[in-house]
Protein backbone atom coordinates (compact mmCIF):
# COMPACT_ATOMS: atom_id res chain seq x y z
CA UNK A 1 0.00 0.00 0.00
CA UNK A 2 3.02 2.28 0.24
CA UNK A 3 2.83 3.90 -3.19
CA UNK A 4 -0.84 4.74 -3.68
CA UNK A 5 -2.33 8.14 -3.02
CA UNK A 6 -4.38 8.63 0.12
CA UNK A 7 -6.60 11.23 1.78
CA UNK A 8 -5.59 12.95 5.00
CA UNK A 9 -6.20 16.22 6.84
CA UNK A 10 -4.31 19.30 5.72
CA UNK A 11 -3.44 20.55 9.20
CA UNK A 12 -4.79 20.99 12.72
CA UNK A 13 -8.55 21.31 13.13
CA UNK A 14 -10.86 22.08 16.03
CA UNK A 15 -14.60 22.20 16.68
CA UNK A 16 -16.58 23.38 19.72
CA UNK A 17 -20.27 23.17 20.53
CA UNK A 18 -22.60 22.52 23.45
CA UNK A 19 -25.46 20.01 23.65
CA UNK A 20 -27.77 19.94 26.70
CA UNK A 21 -25.09 21.59 28.81
CA UNK A 22 -22.28 19.25 27.76
CA UNK A 23 -19.40 20.94 25.97
CA UNK A 24 -17.71 19.00 23.16
CA UNK A 25 -14.34 19.94 21.69
CA UNK A 26 -13.10 18.04 18.63
CA UNK A 27 -9.37 17.98 17.84
CA UNK A 28 -7.91 16.64 14.57
CA UNK A 29 -4.27 16.36 13.46
CA UNK A 30 -2.33 14.82 10.57
CA UNK A 31 0.25 12.24 11.73
CA UNK A 32 2.76 9.94 10.05
CA UNK A 33 3.13 7.17 12.64
CA UNK A 34 1.20 5.34 15.34
CA UNK A 35 3.65 6.78 17.88
CA UNK A 36 2.81 10.32 16.77
CA UNK A 37 -0.92 9.58 16.97
CA UNK A 38 -0.61 8.20 20.50
CA UNK A 39 1.56 11.13 21.55
CA UNK A 40 -1.14 13.56 20.38
CA UNK A 41 -3.79 11.63 22.31
CA UNK A 42 -1.69 11.96 25.48
CA UNK A 43 -1.09 15.65 24.76
CA UNK A 44 -4.82 16.35 24.60
CA UNK A 45 -5.50 14.26 27.69
CA UNK A 46 -2.87 16.25 29.58
CA UNK A 47 -4.21 19.62 28.37
CA UNK A 48 -7.81 18.70 29.16
CA UNK A 49 -7.18 16.56 32.22
CA UNK A 50 -10.19 18.12 33.98
CA UNK A 51 -12.57 16.93 31.23
CA UNK A 52 -15.09 14.14 31.83
CA UNK A 53 -13.91 12.23 28.75
CA UNK A 54 -11.22 12.47 26.08
CA UNK A 55 -12.26 10.04 23.34
CA UNK A 56 -9.52 9.15 20.79
CA UNK A 57 -9.51 7.49 17.38
CA UNK A 58 -6.91 7.18 14.67
CA UNK A 59 -6.16 5.57 11.31
CA UNK A 60 -2.46 5.35 10.39
CA UNK A 61 -0.91 3.96 7.21
CA UNK A 62 1.13 0.87 7.95
CA UNK A 63 1.15 -2.72 6.75
CA UNK A 64 -1.59 -3.49 7.60
CA UNK A 65 -3.48 -0.22 8.26
CA UNK A 66 -3.61 0.55 11.99
CA UNK A 67 -7.00 1.61 13.38
CA UNK A 68 -7.80 2.26 17.03
CA UNK A 69 -10.44 3.97 19.14
CA UNK A 70 -11.55 4.08 22.78
CA UNK A 71 -14.81 5.07 24.47
CA UNK A 72 -12.81 6.47 27.43
CA UNK A 73 -15.54 5.69 29.94
CA UNK A 74 -18.55 6.48 27.78
CA UNK A 75 -21.10 3.66 27.20
CA UNK A 76 -19.68 0.95 24.94
CA UNK A 77 -19.93 1.82 21.27
CA UNK A 78 -21.23 5.34 21.88
CA UNK A 79 -18.06 7.38 21.34
CA UNK A 80 -14.85 5.80 20.03
CA UNK A 81 -16.43 3.71 17.28
CA UNK A 82 -18.56 6.58 15.93
CA UNK A 83 -15.43 8.76 15.86
CA UNK A 84 -13.54 6.07 13.94
CA UNK A 85 -16.51 5.56 11.62
CA UNK A 86 -16.24 9.17 10.49
CA UNK A 87 -12.57 8.67 9.56
CA UNK A 88 -13.44 5.46 7.71
CA UNK A 89 -16.45 7.03 6.01
CA UNK A 90 -14.32 9.87 4.64
CA UNK A 91 -11.53 7.42 3.74
CA UNK A 92 -8.96 9.34 5.78
CA UNK A 93 -5.57 7.94 6.79
CA UNK A 94 -2.64 9.29 8.80
CA UNK A 95 -5.06 11.22 10.98
CA UNK A 96 -5.80 11.25 14.72
CA UNK A 97 -8.82 12.78 16.45
CA UNK A 98 -9.69 13.31 20.10
CA UNK A 99 -13.09 14.53 21.29
CA UNK A 100 -13.08 16.20 24.69
CA UNK A 101 -16.34 16.27 26.66
CA UNK A 102 -17.25 18.27 29.73
CA UNK A 103 -20.41 16.70 31.15
CA UNK A 104 -23.20 19.23 31.61
CA UNK A 105 -25.49 17.30 33.94
CA UNK A 106 -27.93 15.90 31.38
CA UNK A 107 -27.59 12.35 30.06
CA UNK A 108 -27.67 12.28 26.27
CA UNK A 109 -28.30 8.57 25.81
CA UNK A 110 -26.34 6.34 23.47
CA UNK A 111 -27.96 7.78 20.36
CA UNK A 112 -27.25 11.33 21.49
CA UNK A 113 -23.63 10.48 22.25
CA UNK A 114 -23.11 8.81 18.87
CA UNK A 115 -24.47 11.92 17.18
CA UNK A 116 -22.38 14.33 19.28
CA UNK A 117 -19.07 12.48 18.93
CA UNK A 118 -19.61 12.00 15.20
CA UNK A 119 -20.41 15.69 14.79
CA UNK A 120 -17.32 16.75 16.75
CA UNK A 121 -15.05 14.69 14.50
CA UNK A 122 -16.75 15.81 11.28
CA UNK A 123 -16.52 19.49 12.23
CA UNK A 124 -12.89 19.20 13.36
CA UNK A 125 -12.01 17.54 10.04
CA UNK A 126 -13.89 20.22 8.12
CA UNK A 127 -11.91 22.86 10.03
CA UNK A 128 -8.64 21.07 9.26
CA UNK A 129 -9.37 20.57 5.57
CA UNK A 130 -8.73 17.45 3.49
CA UNK A 131 -6.03 16.89 0.89
CA UNK A 132 -4.75 14.04 -1.23
CA UNK A 133 -1.21 12.96 -0.42
CA UNK A 134 1.35 10.75 -2.08
CA UNK A 135 3.77 8.81 0.10
CA UNK A 136 7.20 10.46 0.11
CA UNK A 137 10.61 9.58 1.39
CA UNK A 138 13.70 11.66 2.03
CA UNK A 139 16.98 10.86 0.34
CA UNK A 140 20.42 12.14 1.27
CA UNK A 141 22.71 12.50 -1.74
CA UNK A 142 26.40 13.26 -1.19
CA UNK A 143 28.77 14.15 -4.01
CA UNK A 144 32.06 15.92 -4.63
CA UNK A 145 31.88 19.53 -5.80
CA UNK A 146 32.61 18.48 -9.39
CA UNK A 147 29.35 16.49 -9.53
CA UNK A 148 27.20 18.92 -7.55
CA UNK A 149 26.07 20.97 -10.54
CA UNK A 150 24.97 17.84 -12.37
CA UNK A 151 22.98 16.56 -9.40
CA UNK A 152 21.41 19.96 -8.72
CA UNK A 153 20.35 20.20 -12.36
CA UNK A 154 18.67 16.77 -12.18
CA UNK A 155 16.80 17.67 -8.99
CA UNK A 156 15.60 20.97 -10.46
CA UNK A 157 14.46 19.29 -13.67
CA UNK A 158 12.53 16.68 -11.66
CA UNK A 159 10.81 19.44 -9.67
CA UNK A 160 11.44 17.77 -6.29
CA UNK A 161 11.92 19.63 -3.03
CA UNK A 162 15.52 19.70 -1.80
CA UNK A 163 17.98 21.47 0.46
CA UNK A 164 21.70 21.69 -0.27
CA UNK A 165 24.64 22.13 2.11
CA UNK A 166 28.19 22.79 0.92
CA UNK A 167 30.86 21.54 3.29
CA UNK A 168 33.61 18.97 2.74
CA UNK A 169 31.31 17.40 0.17
CA UNK A 170 27.99 18.65 -1.15
CA UNK A 171 24.93 17.14 0.51
CA UNK A 172 21.43 17.31 -0.93
CA UNK A 173 18.43 16.25 1.17
CA UNK A 174 15.58 15.50 -1.20
CA UNK A 175 11.86 14.87 -0.62
CA UNK A 176 10.69 12.60 -3.42
CA UNK A 177 7.48 10.61 -4.03
CA UNK A 178 8.17 7.01 -3.03
CA UNK A 179 6.95 5.74 -6.39
CA UNK A 180 9.57 7.88 -8.18
CA UNK A 181 12.47 7.26 -5.80
CA UNK A 182 14.10 4.36 -7.62
CA UNK A 183 14.08 6.18 -10.97
CA UNK A 184 15.69 9.26 -9.41
CA UNK A 185 18.34 7.13 -7.72
CA UNK A 186 19.15 5.43 -11.04
CA UNK A 187 19.34 8.74 -12.90
CA UNK A 188 21.74 10.28 -10.38
CA UNK A 189 23.89 7.16 -10.18
CA UNK A 190 24.15 7.09 -13.98
CA UNK A 191 24.88 10.82 -14.31
CA UNK A 192 27.69 10.64 -11.73
CA UNK A 193 29.04 7.26 -12.87
CA UNK A 194 28.21 5.86 -9.44
CA UNK A 195 30.19 8.49 -7.54
CA UNK A 196 27.14 9.81 -5.66
CA UNK A 197 26.32 8.32 -2.26
CA UNK A 198 22.57 7.88 -1.80
CA UNK A 199 20.67 6.75 1.26
CA UNK A 200 17.20 7.04 2.76
CA UNK A 201 17.26 9.34 5.78
CA UNK A 202 13.87 8.56 7.29
CA UNK A 203 10.93 6.21 7.05
CA UNK A 204 8.50 6.53 4.20
CA UNK A 205 5.71 8.96 4.89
Amino acid sequence: MSDERYRTVTGPGEARFTISGSQFIGHARPVKTVEAAEAFVEEVRAEYDDATHNVPAYRVRADPLREWASDDGEPSGSAGKPALNVLEGQDLENVVVVVTRYFGGTELGVGGLVSAYSRAVKEAIDDAGIREERPHERLAIEVEYDDSGTVRGILESEGVEFEASYEGRVRFVVRVPTAESDALRDRIASATSGRATLKTVNDRA
